[in-house]
């Protein structure tokens, strides 16, 4: 009996270390994806979008234990020990977030700032896509935008595009914290960025337009 009681302990502070040792980790798939279903309706494309993932499916794991008998001598212990920690394990699974469960989490992108703000870029959108296709403005390495080359624009637009840039870029600063936010994470807005950054140019941009590499220099699709 001192045996099971030894395993009983050990089951008992496993699953309390387990509570005490979950980290949230930044949803780097569902941020992608949220970033593309944004950039998808701000530039009604999604032309240079990968194949879509697979759904997951639950039939990878399943939970239930047969044949684990109650616990009443040494032996019995002996007998179901494989069991044991095969219990023990799917303790951890239940408590300890896994890659596979980050994997198929969503981020809420559906609060009423980001719908606003994402309205704002897609009537925007339709004035500023010129000025990606001639050069005049291209997609930094921080998720923002930036006049590249004013002189490609006629003299009586540049005030134009600078206001274009401007509100654009405040809008970009707005969406990337009210995500955060809104996903109860603050401290997640750096990687939202970098996220978006990284999909703006892979997903949004078309052949032709401008963006900046991680040096900043500047380069064409």
């Amino acid at each position: 009996m001192r045996k099971v009681m030894r395993l009983n302990v050990a089951l008992a502070s496993l699953t309390a270390a387990a509570c005490v040792t979950i980290n949230v980790y930044f949803p780097a798939a569902a941020a992608e994806k949220a970033a593309d279903q944004i950039i998808d309706s701000v530039t009604g494309g999604g032309a240079n979008s990968a194949a879509p993932r697979t759904a997951p499916t639950d039939a990878a794991w399943n939970p239930t234990l047969p044949g684990l008998r109650p616990v009443h001598s040494a032996a019995d212990l002996r007998a179901d020990a494989p069991l044991l920690l095969v219990a023990a394990g799917r303790v951890l699974e239940l408590l300890v977030p896994t890659a596979q469960a980050q994997a198929q989490a969503n981020l809420d992108i559906s609060s009423p700032e980001i719908r606003a703000v994402t309205q704002s870029m897609q009537a925007r959108f339709a004035e500023l896509e010129k000025y990606f296709a001639s050069g005049v403005v291209g997609l930094t390495a921080n998720g923002l935008v930036e006049i590249r080359d004013a002189s490609a624009a006629p003299l009586a637009e540049r005030a134009i595009v600078k206001r274009l840039v401007a509100e654009d870029n405040k809008d970009r600063d707005t969406l990337y914290a009210e995500i955060a936010k809104a996903n109860g994470h603050p401290e997640w807005e750096p990687d939202i960025r970098k996220t978006f950054a990284r999909r703006w140019i892979e997903r949004g941009a078309q052949p032709g337009w401008y963006y900046q590499d991680a040096s900043g220099a500047w380069k064409q699709r």
